[in-house]
């Protein structure tokens, strides 16, 4: 899976909002592995919104991490500065024949779903509960795309997820060495097929969450991706990925969440037990450390 070479961790929140227990959570567990391997921890910066990503955030960020006694190596990787390593990711499926452009919006997506439901057709959603795309685009010339675009120039790029599993020729697994929602672990097998053809970039910015992450692991030499049980399903889209574009498999740790009182996911929208926040209560970084368990 990968070399002798010290295992690599890394932590990668996006600045779009105050970090709060559950990023403390995950941070902690990243470190405290790193330091029980003898591997090396990194932070990535995933700002690839620049709308909702801003240098102060950013700033605030690390500035709590600092506070909880985490140490890493500099300067963080900040994807908003490698876009170029994502277009060329993007490009090679592109020529392969594998991403398409699309243009409907939700609302469309939406209608178009509602109308087929209702005429009979028994009608897949993704693991996060949303209907897998209808992908009628698929099917048009080049032409047709090429008009479309020039109607309508924002637009999606979605992996034509058939055509994929195609150039896969072995059923995909991966390494849990935590548990997954259904208590999966140990040798996991891949099921990217439940997301359909889902978006890889946009007209506006080349890459997405699954792409840039996907990339950015090989580039970093990460071996060891811990993360949250909510991006469990989200592993099978990376696992293709990886081995469309020839990257190296990581072993994946998939960990509790830390949950509000009333079992809702913590929030950064929501501001929920944000840490500047339980800073500004006087709580100590021990103190923090105890409430998620450490």
């Amino acid at each position: 899976m990968h070399s002798n070479t010290p295992p690599v961790f890394r932590f990668a929140p996006s600045p779009n909002g105050a970090l709060h227990l559950g990023h403390a959570y995950s941070a902690l567990i990243n470190y405290r592995m790193a330091k029980e391997h003898n591997g090396r921890f990194l932070i990535r910066i995933e700002d690839i919104d620049r709308v909702r990503c801003r240098p102060e955030l950013e700033k605030a960020m690390l500035e709590d991490l600092e506070w909880l006694g985490l140490e890493w190596e500099t300067p963080p990787r900040r994807q908003s500065e490698h876009f170029a390593d994502y277009t060329q990711a993007l490009d090679s499926l592109i020529c392969e024949d594998l991403i398409y452009p699309s243009f409907m919006s939700r609302k469309q997506i939406r209608d178009k779903v509602t109308s087929k439901v209702k005429s009979g057709t028994d009608w897949k959603n993704d693991p996060d509960g949303s209907p897998l795309y209808p992908g009628e685009e698929r099917e048009w010339s080049v032409e047709e795309q090429e008009r479309e675009r020039n109607r309508s120039p924002l637009h999606n790029l979605r992996l034509n997820m058939n055509a994929a599993l195609e150039r896969v020729s072995e059923p995909i697994t991966f390494i849990e060495t935590g548990t997954g929602p259904e208590n999966q672990t140990g040798l996991c097998h891949a099921e990217p097929s439940r997301w359909g053809d889902l978006v890889l970039a946009r007209s506006d910015t080349p890459t997405s969450y699954n792409l840039s992450a996907v990339v950015d692991d090989a580039l970093q030499g990460i071996t060891h991706v811990v993360r949250g049980r909510d991006l469990f399903h989200a592993t099978s889209v990376h696992r293709l990925l990886q081995e469309l574009l020839g990257l190296p498999e990581p072993e994946y740790h998939h960990h509790d969440l830390i949950l509000a009182d009333d079992g809702r996911k913590l929030s950064k929208s929501n501001g929920d037990t944000s840490l500047r926040a339980l800073r500004h209560a006087g709580l100590t970084p021990q103190d923090v450390k105890r409430l998620v368990g450490f």
